[in-house]
């Protein structure tokens, strides 16, 4: 098996952090290894689809509007959250 380059990590992962990294993985549907570039390419994806304001036109109903509305950004907190965790733990992987 070829070694990781410098962007392209491994996923020994901390065991203290292991399950928050693992569900940060889940969230944005992403394996080890991953890039940052990969990353950041999966979250503009996802946040495309979750923006809250893209129900605006979907339907009339002011309470379906107003579900899926809060859901888009309880989606959109969550992969953002999720990124953040992603992108430290790579940071802190890829550092000599």
């Amino acid at each position: 098996m070829a070694e990781p380059t410098d962007d392209q990590i491994d996923p020994q992962i901390d065991p203290t952090l292991a399950p928050d990294i693992a569900q940060a993985f889940q969230v944005l549907g992403l394996t080890a290894p991953v890039t940052r570039e990969r990353l950041e390419q999966k979250r503009q994806e996802l946040l495309g689809t979750w923006h809250p304001h893209r129900y605006a036109n979907l339907t009339n109903n002011p309470r379906k509007y107003m579900q899926m509305y809060k859901k888009g950004e309880a989606m959109t907190k969550e992969i953002n959250a999720a990124y953040d965790l992603l992108a430290a733990w790579l940071a802190r992987k890829t550092k000599p």
